[in-house]
């Protein structure tokens, strides 16, 4: 098999033979993506992070209510820094992790801990009532905010973010899998960063303060 850059011998011109000025255009594919990796390497080194850098990336939105009922969109929270999270009560590590984490980020962020809004989208509404939601949020911290909707809203939401999740059994019940990213948006409304799980609260601070 041959090189896709490297042309059959019986393509080969005779020996003497005048050659064709016209460009290969698998080379000359080859040479411009080589010209726009050497730009790249010119230009300023891109932020050293823990999480995953999204600037440049669509940012999601939601129609969904909070826990007293109130219809929400994420342009309610401009102004602020958003940390976004989905999940569902029942979640036995996952979820629970990640707000504690939370609190944990504010206690570090010191007096910018009051501009950052913490939500939490249910991806388990048949269960997570807005009295079950609430309760769960705020044992954490009271200013967290919980938010569902029906199941085409809670679908809508998550594929914004391009969140996974699905209904697992687990004998007469069920449980939620569901991707443990945390989404921070910067207070004009644009994705900034995906936070992992595995991230410390240190890691996840150094991280906010390098892109916001």
């Amino acid at each position: 098999m041959h090189s896709p850059f490297m042309r059959s011998p019986a393509l080969r011109p005779p020996a003497g033979a005048a050659l064709s000025h016209a460009p290969d255009p698998r080379r000359r594919l080859l040479l411009s993506s080589l010209a726009l990796l050497a730009l790249a390497g010119c230009g300023p080194e891109a932020p050293k992070l823990h999480g995953m850098d999204l600037s440049g990336m669509p940012t999601g939105d939601f129609q969904l209510q909070d826990t007293g009922g109130q219809l929400r969109r994420l342009a309610d929270y401009r102004g602020h820094p958003v940390m976004l999270f989905f999940g569902f009560t029942q979640c036995p590590d996952i979820c629970p992790t990640a707000l504690t984490r939370a609190i944990e980020i504010k206690g570090l962020l010191g007096a910018d801990a009051d501009k950052l809004r913490v939500l939490f989208i249910t991806v388990d509404p048949e269960r997570d009532t807005p009295d079950i939601l609430r309760a769960y949020t705020q044992a954490f911290d009271p200013a967290f905010v919980g938010l569902r909707g029906d199941a085409e809203q809670t679908r809508a939401a998550a594929q914004s973010f391009k969140v996974f999740y699905q209904k697992v059994a687990t004998g007469s019940s069920y449980t939620m899998d569901h991707t443990a990213l945390t989404y921070i948006i910067g207070a004009q409304g644009k994705l900034r960063l995906a936070l992992r799980h595995q991230q410390t609260a240190e890691q996840c601070v150094q991280d906010l303060r390098t892109v916001l």
